[in-house]
């Protein structure tokens, strides 16, 4: 009788093999007391790749940068107390950006929930407000069906994380072997297609615009919606600019293409939005780093269309004239079929032509100092519009975003709603395990960086062929610009001139790493990365002064933007 026959099985069983059913390959985790039971069996399973991981953080980024690049459902493991709580921070930033998970984590046995016991924490309590839906396991019988369910809500609808929490006593327990074939959850009905008197309303409003304009966001991406949203746009030529979480969703070198929008935006773009007569947000929040000061956003945009698939973000911010509750895919395919074609707006066109000579991005005039944007566009060089590009935050997220210059789509990761700071390696490397064709750059400041830095280990372990550029000015960067610009040039705590000999630490972690001050070391190291199999450290020491524009300041509205000054 073979593992899959027999009818009864330990719940650790029952669990790996509900993961194998559900094509999980890769499991980023960490063990510990409460979950034992599942690692005591996970030899048994060889189909499913288990990566340690130093960190339950690193778990849980791994598991968002696979499922980010897989477009697949992420998945994660860690004990009970302080593992469990670790993968928080990760959870919350998966939440934020809609990414589908699963985290598996150990509890104490059922009998001692609730009493304090040795590395209790109440993770249902914890992880509610920043998962799609927690799960505490208490019968055996119901360890297939949860997996099965977990599965199912994170990965429809809005896609998201799911816990499922496992008491240990129950990974442990024999019970029957019965994997559901359909799911049944009478509390969750999502919607995905869209009504079709909406999509109409939406083509004859896009029609009869004058200076019509699309904003696209992480939702585009997460349905694979790409190709439909450029057959919208160039059917009658409409203007199309990305959120930051939907950099990649068009392509920034294409003639409609107005690129990166909201808080940190090209003039280009902010100018198109402040000026069109007819916006369509599609898969996004429309949140504050998109508005900036609400009554400023859009003020001469007489129909506001919302596309998403999350009803619960129509109206939060910006209230649509026409709300379409549905995948962003399936709502573009219906309303380009809707669309009837006509001649290009030439005016319109031809104005956003002129904002874009005006307001072109720009950087500091050369110094003495390494410019981040010189980093940026050699390794875009290097990269040849094929690697994935995962940003952490701060400065360096904005300028990798704001230099990005690929026209295939979902290559670049970031933290947008979270902000979570030292996502971008261990996010890098789980995007790496899940396309390892694919050449994989971490693009990162030294803040991020050293949060996370643990996961080196875990790098050279694998062999992950991860290319770490870490953009090195010795502070906390986006917060001394903040300081300096809006609390009266104050800085405080921001000095991180006290750091690690990053090519040192390179060389204790066992991987490569190089140094570069000037253009020309940044090519030379760069060569010498791409030339190397497995994980390969850079240190670019650039301006301590730099600054990201464009910038809209606190407060202020889309108008009020800021631009790189002409002179150093």
């Amino acid at each position: 009788m073979t593992r899959d026959q027999a009818p009864e099985r330990t719940g650790a069983e029952i669990l790996l093999e509900a993961l194998v059913r559900e094509g999980v390959d890769t499991i980023f985790g960490y063990p510990g007391g409460a979950n034992l039971p599942i690692y005591q069996h996970l030899p048994e399973f060889p189909n499913l790749k288990h990566v340690l991981v130093r960190h339950e953080q690193g778990a849980a980024h791994m598991a968002d940068g696979y499922s980010r690049a897989s477009r697949r459902v992420g998945v994660c493991f860690a004990t009970s107390g302080p593992g469990a709580l670790n993968l928080t921070t990760g959870l919350a930033t998966a939440f934020m950006d809609s990414v589908p998970l699963v985290a598996i984590t150990g509890q104490v046995p059922t009998a001692m929930v609730g009493r304090d016991a040795f590395q209790e924490s109440d993770v249902i309590g914890v992880s509610m407000p920043i998962t799609k839906h927690s799960y505490l396991v208490t019968d055996v019988k119901d360890i297939a069906k949860t997996v099965k369910e977990a599965f199912y809500v994170a990965r429809t609808g809005r896609p998201g994380p799911v816990l499922i929490d496992l008491p240990r006593d129950l990974q442990q327990k024999m019970g029957p072997w019965v994997f559901p074939d359909t799911i049944g959850i009478p509390w969750y009905h999502p919607v995905s297609r869209p009504d079709p008197a909406a999509v109409a309303a939406a083509a004859r409003a896009l029609t009869r615009a004058k200076r019509p304009v699309i904003l696209a966001g992480h939702g585009v991406l997460l349905s694979a919606g790409e190709e439909a949203l450029l057959k919208v746009a160039e059917k009658q030529g409409i203007p199309v600019g990305t959120t930051l979480l939907g950099v990649g969703a068009f392509p920034v070198q294409h003639p409609l293409a107005l690129h990166l929008t909201g808080f940190m935006g090209t003039g280009w773009n902010l100018n198109a939005v402040i000026e069109c007569d007819c916006l369509m947000m599609i898969g996004m929040r429309v949140d504050d780093r998109v508005t900036a000061k609400l009554d400023g956003f859009a003020p001469n945009c007489e129909t506001f269309i919302h596309i998403d698939i999350d009803p619960s973000e129509h109206g939060k911010n910006v209230r649509p004239q026409i709300s379409i509750v549905a995948d962003a895919r399936e709502a573009l395919e219906a309303l380009e079929r809707e669309l009837p074609e006509q001649p290009y707006r030439t005016d319109w066109l031809l104005q956003i032509d002129r904002w874009r000579e005006e307001h072109p991005l720009r950087a500091k005039i050369a110094n003495s100092w390494l410019q981040p944007q010189e980093v940026l566009i050699e390794m875009y060089k290097h990269a040849k519009s094929e690697a994935i590009v995962v940003a952490d935050v701060g400065q360096n997220q904005i300028w990798a975003a704001l230099w990005w210059n690929y026209d295939k789509p979902g290559l670049f990761i970031n933290s947008g709603g979270s902000g979570t700071m030292g996502f971008a390696f261990p996010a890098a490397v789980g995007a790496k395990f899940a396309r390892p064709e694919k050449t994989v750059f971490c693009v990162t400041g030294e803040g991020g960086f050293v949060m996370t830095m643990q996961e080196l280990s875990t790098a050279v372990e694998h062999k992950v062929d991860v290319k770490i550029v870490i953009l090195n000015n010795a502070s906390l960067g986006m917060v001394r610009q903040f300081q300096d610009s809006f609390y009266g040039g104050v800085r405080s705590a921001v000095d991180l001139s006290v750091m690690p000999d990053f090519v040192k630490l390179a060389d204790a972690f066992g991987l490569p790493g190089y140094r570069a001050r000037t253009v020309a070391e940044t090519r030379d190291v760069l060569a010498k990365a791409m030339a190397h199999k497995g994980p390969v450290l850079i240190d670019f020491v650039i301006d301590p002064e730099a600054n990201v524009y464009p910038i809209i300041p606190l407060g202020k509205q889309l108008k009020d933007f800021i631009e790189e000054p002409l002179s150093a």
